[in-house]
């Protein structure tokens, strides 16, 4: 445990806020078609710099940001204004220190796949979460060239974030299953732009050579590229082909 801690401290105190991309889903967008977050207890685990719940603050949910790296925490706090609705919280998502159905919400994104049994997980979530309260889990989906470039690198202890899994739409659906929830829907997307410029981007970030977050390479003809993913990730078919997918779940 401790040596996962550094290995993110680490990570986090590399980061500059200004230099990090966005989740490549739009969790938030996904889960308010299913509750008003206004007044609700939201927590978000693993939560890494915290945008996702910070925003959910500015629709006035009450968030708790937790991460056991104080690195992350203090990265966090770039984000905040004025929310006074947001609480840091520095503590292991094993082991939370919340009473149970303490939550309205949980939500997390590339925190399940690091766990080599995904149980204690999401017992603890389930845990603190309330009766009809929703659980959102957000991991990489494996058929993309993303799984493949990371498995090489884990394979060569080359990856930044030491072992890794991943998850197609039917494999995630049958471990929720296995526990007191019932999946309401599924959703993913892909990265904007592509993870192999932004791999060769953090690549060259190294050497202090520096590319544009967001290349234009072909003008209004990559915006309407994008469009087009974006109309096609709301048919199923298409979310086996996405770098993250989700799902969002109710317990019973």
């Amino acid at each position: 445990m401790e040596d996962a801690r550094n290995l993110w401290d680490r990570f986090w105190s590399r980061k500059q806020p200004e230099s990090i991309y966005p989740p490549v889903t739009d969790i938030i967008q996904e889960l308010i078609k299913f509750i008003n977050p206004k007044n609700k207890f939201a927590l978000e685990p693993g939560a890494g710099t915290g945008r996702d719940g910070i925003r959910l603050a500015k629709l006035g949910a009450n968030v708790f940001l937790l991460d056991y790296s104080k690195k992350s925490l203090n990265l966090a706090k770039n984000y905040l204004k004025n929310e006074n609705n947001v609480q840091l919280i520095q503590a292991d998502a094993l082991n939370t220190p919340f009473k149970d159905e303490t939550f309205d919400i949980v939500f997390h994104q590339g925190l399940l796949e690091h766990f080599r049994d995904p149980a204690p997980l999401i017992k603890e979530n389930c845990r603190i979460l309330k009766k009809d309260g929703l659980l959102i889990i957000d991991v990489p989906q494996t058929f993309h060239i993303y799984t493949l470039i990371k498995n090489i690198l884990v394979f060569l202890k080359l990856w930044f974030a030491g072992w890794e899994r991943q998850f197609t739409i039917d494999s995630l659906k049958r471990l929720i299953k296995r526990y007191d929830l019932e999946p309401l829907y599924f959703y993913g997307d892909w990265s904007r732009p592509g993870i192999v410029y932004k791999i060769i981007r953090e690549i060259l970030l190294r050497f202090k050579i520096y590319l544009p977050m967001y290349p234009k390479f072909f003008g209004r003809l990559t915006e309407k590229f994008y469009e087009i993913q974006k109309s096609l990730s709301k048919k199923r078919i298409f979310l086996y082909t996405a770098l993250s997918i989700g799902v969002i779940a109710k317990k019973r």
